[in-house]
């Protein structure tokens, strides 16, 4: 009989210990820490023919030959840019989002839309459930495996048999291993399964995807070695209320973190929104006050986003501050520039900011939209719809240079907008663009041009 081994872990970080403790002193957290068995003693290889000894040396970095690597296509568009071109073969992949925000409707477009060899495992639904998903969607790969299973090794031994070229798992919290004697979701099981799938699809070269669960503060289940061991951490966003979804790359070894992908959620499944001016901008009739648009960049993709305003007196007497999508301290701040060098009495009223789209928006470039839309909405003048703006606000009062805003100016400009605010000392030719180019160095030129 195995000798056992018993040891306490936190449900929540995954530290541990080793005794039984109130509270976890890494998270603070009361009531979290449990007991788990472990056998590593019976711990065995997830492939049987790769348990012989292999020697390896140290190469001089000079000597080490960079193999150039195809990636896999998988037919979205969104999510190959968030990627960085593809999935890298021999890579990992973790998914995570929220409850219904549509992360196994993402992960089978893939496995259908992919003319490869897919296994898709699923520990949550049956075939039957999946099979009637599957109706809903267009695409049809008849290469598409589904196995239900939640044991590692029976799945490993249906690998071995299928050979396929990609591994959609659904979910990463359901599986569990016979070396470990824990219920699954447990921080043992997901930490063991974890490193079992690593070495497989590190020494056959096939790309594993993970769909894994979060918590209620929004961030992955299961220990916080799980997003170190996986090469790339996607996080799926968005609001189950309403269509739009964005997937956003928080690790990525292959590629930038900072491209985002947008998807609408239809009956038919998840479309990719190419131009996502179309959703971040309100379509209305006429001009109200207190709205503005501004060009934004979400990694290498220019973005023109509504900013909308609204200035009240303050009925309770303390005013309030309300952002959705923009950052509230940023908010505090530029409404004390107004006051300190425009002269705004805004300290006694409320002031509400909202990013239309559902988006969070950290780009500085949007600091003009903000100004300009809080003061169309104090002076319930509306801003012409073919104005946007692109530019920082400093303490000073002064506008701000950005980067790379010709990308900008040529996406407002083939959006059809009239013209475009920015810096004067973004230092570029705007004679060679068919959209008027304002430059304004303070915020009193800006002023003068829209409420004189």
């Amino acid at each position: 009989m195995a000798k056992t081994k018993t040891t306490f872990f936190c449900q929540n970080c995954g530290t541990q210990y080793a005794k039984w403790m109130g509270q976890c002193s890494s998270c603070n957290e009361w009531n979290t820490i449990v007991e788990e068995i472990i056998q590593k003693e019976e711990k065995r290889e997830w492939k049987q023919s790769n348990t012989s000894k292999k020697t390896t040396k140290a190469l001089q970095i000079k000597d080490i030959i960079l193999n150039e690597e195809d990636r896999i296509d998988t037919k979205n568009n969104e999510l190959n840019r968030v990627l960085g071109g593809g999935i890298v073969p021999g890579s990992l992949i973790l998914l995570g989002g929220e409850p219904g925000i549509g992360k196994s409707t993402l992960s089978l477009q893939i496995a259908l839309s992919t003319q490869k060899r897919i296994l898709y495992i699923s520990g949550e639904e049956s075939q039957s459930q999946i099979k009637m998903r599957a109706e809903r969607l267009s695409d049809k790969n008849p290469n598409c495996l589904i196995l239900t299973e939640t044991k590692t090794q029976y799945i490993f031994r249906c690998i071995e048999e299928v050979e396929p070229d990609i591994v959609i798992v659904d979910s990463i919290q359901t599986l569990h291993t016979n070396t470990i004697e824990a219920s699954p979701g447990s921080i043992s099981q997901i930490r063991e399964t974890a490193a079992e799938l690593i070495k497989f699809a590190k020494e056959s070269a096939t790309p594993v995807l993970l769909i894994g669960h979060i918590t209620k503060d929004g961030h992955i289940a299961g220990p916080k070695i799980l997003e170190h061991m996986v090469d790339v951490v996607l996080q799926f966003e968005g609001d189950r209320n309403h269509t739009y979804r964005i997937l956003r790359a928080q690790k990525n070894r292959f590629g930038a973190t900072s491209e985002i992908g947008i998807y609408e959620m239809l009956s038919t499944g998840l479309r990719e929104v190419e131009n996502p001016s179309e959703i971040l901008i309100s379509h209305k009739e006429e001009s109200l006050s207190g709205t503005a648009i501004s060009a934004t960049l979400e990694g290498l993709r220019p973005l023109m986003i509504e900013v909308q305003a609204l200035v009240s007196t303050a009925v309770y007497g303390t005013p309030q501050r309300s952002a959705t999508g923009y950052n509230l301290k940023r908010l505090n701040m530029l409404l004390a520039v107004l006051e300190k060098r425009a002269g705004f009495r805004l300290g006694a009223k409320d002031v509400f900011l909202n990013i239309t789209g559902g988006i969070n928006v950290d780009d500085p470039a949007i600091d003009l939209a903000v100004i300009s839309a809080i003061l169309s909405s104090n002076e319930d003048e509306a801003i012409p719809q073919n104005y946007c703006f692109a530019a920082e606000i400093g303490l000073a009062g002064e506008i701000r240079p950005i980067n790379r805003v010709e990308q900008r100016i040529l996406e407002a400009e083939k959006l059809g907008f009239k013209k475009i605010f920015i810096s004067k000392f973004n230092k570029m030719s705007t004679t060679r663009f068919n959209i008027d180019v304002v430059l304004i160095s303070k915020i009193e030129d800006l002023l003068q041009i829209l409420f004189a």
